[in-house]
């Protein structure tokens, strides 16, 4: 979920604040899903703590000591022969830790999500203790909440529950709010598949001064445990006029997969999470991703998200992360969100037509699909995917079409100081073996 343009961002400090109990706990939380809980603190100097080097893991190849597990990710190793993309990967986390990311990390995994995997590290998890980020570490995955969204949506439209045409107005439960007061913004002019390409013109909720002060500007100290339901955050956003006529342009916001998540909660008689581990983490086996509603602590492990609140490193660990919902709540690990991009990708959960609309930018002019997008590296190869950030937590994840090679990377804060150097870990893991020419993608679509 980006909170403010182009991604949302927080850096973390050193002392955590107690942290309240949680009223709702995840659902789901066996291990490979999750991340930051935010958490205020006092400042320190970025050089009282020099992060270690940045370090590869691997696990004993075929012939030697012990076989690849089946979910290699689970036990923190690494299969697979000595790679070309090693190096270069370790260099590109260790840009993003220049850059002013107190840790880094990413996974590899090739062939379908089950082996051959590769995790690597720069960096640390938590500045005050200077342990590692581990492969087994939770934290929040921001948007790329949104394309799990997505791909309920269009399991409903396989099953003829609604269409992509359908007006937003036409598939809310009781009592949400469809339109603003004066000259605000009319969900009943939007469509279902504008929702889905950000092209519906509707006003981004976390861009609303009063909001984005209390969700991640001066005011976070004060309001990071307040909670928030999705028809008010709608009715924040319903009551300012349209970036766009609907269907016009692209125009990134949160809003649009808030009101997603009410849509399937509307269709299908159940709350959008609860859809989403029916028909997604359960089949998958993602035990380790979940949905928190309004408890603002992260599953164990877990390090610290760090946010910049003007001049100050804040802890941004725990909060209450109600204020994302549909459009960027989801706690995971690289290891699910490998393991759901590799399925997706790779055509288990949406039929062909449904995978071809997913992957259609038309609608945006080549940049945005319906809840993917994606990017050309310099080697040649497109990737597919999504990126989200948080408080304290920036995560992209890209893979082939086919699903058979998946890279996560995540640094634990947001945003991502810079794009190009982002895209620097997906080139060297995609493009290792490959001549690389011309110019490299600047990074994920702009976000307003």
């Amino acid at each position: 979920m980006t909170m403010r343009p182009p991604h949302p961002a927080r850096a973390g400090g050193l002392r955590p604040a107690p942290r309240p109990a949680g009223r709702r706990r995840a659902a789901v939380r066996t291990g490979l899903l999750a991340a930051l809980a935010l958490t205020a603190c006092t400042a320190r100097p970025d050089a009282a703590l020099s992060p270690p080097a940045a370090v590869a893991h691997r696990q004993p190849t075929a012939g030697t000591t012990r076989p690849a597990p089946r979910h290699p990710a689970d036990d923190g190793t690494v299969s697979a022969p000595r790679d070309p993309a090693d190096g270069g990967a370790v260099s590109a986390l260790h840009r993003l830790v220049a850059d002013g990311a107190p840790g880094a990390a990413s996974l590899t995994t090739r062939g379908g999500g089950d082996f051959a995997t590769r995790f690597a590290t720069a960096g640390v998890a938590d500045l005050h203790s200077g342990r590692r980020i581990g492969p087994q570490d939770h934290f929040r995955a921001g948007s790329i909440t949104k394309t799990l969204v997505a791909t309920v949506i269009l399991q409903l439209v396989a099953e003829g529950r609604l269409t992509l045409h359908d007006s937003a107005a036409a598939h809310l439960p009781p009592g949400v709010p469809t339109r603003g007061k004066d000259n605000g913004s009319d969900l009943r002019r939007v469509t279902i598949r504008q929702l889905l390409d950000h092209t519906s013109g509707l006003f981004n909720y976390t861009a609303d001064p009063r909001l984005s002060r209390q969700l991640s500007g001066a005011g976070f100290g004060a309001h990071r445990y307040d909670s928030h339901t999705p028809g008010e955050l709608l009715r924040t956003a319903l009551d300012h006029p349209p970036v766009a006529a609907p269907g016009t342009r692209f125009a990134y916001s949160n809003t649009n997969y808030l009101v997603l998540g009410l849509v399937i909660e509307a269709v299908t008689g159940h709350p959008y999470d609860a859809e989403i581990r029916r028909r997604i983490l359960a089949p998958a086996g993602l035990g380790h991703t979940s949905f928190p509603g309004t408890d603002p602590v992260l599953p164990e492990p877990h390090g610290r998200g760090y946010a910049r609140i003007g001049h100050r490193r804040v802890d941004a660990t725990s909060l209450d992360p109600s204020r994302a919902g549909a459009a960027g709540e989801m706690i995971t690990t690289l290891g699910d969100l490998n393991r759901f991009f590799s399925a997706l990708l790779g055509g288990k959960f949406l039929a062909p037509r449904q995978m071809a609309e997913i992957r259609s930018e038309k609608g945006t002019g080549g940049t945005y699909g319906l809840g993917l997008y994606a990017t050309a590296l310099p080697c040649g190869v497109t990737v597919w995917g999504h990126d989200g950030d948080i408080n304290g937590s920036y995560t992209r994840t890209a893979g082939t079409a086919d699903g058979r090679q998946v890279v996560s990377y995540r640094i634990n804060t947001a945003p991502l100081p810079d794009p190009a150097h982002g895209t620097a870990v997906l080139t060297a893991e995609f493009c290792a073996r490959r001549p690389t020419g011309g110019r490299p993608d600047p990074g994920p679509p702009a976000r307003p």
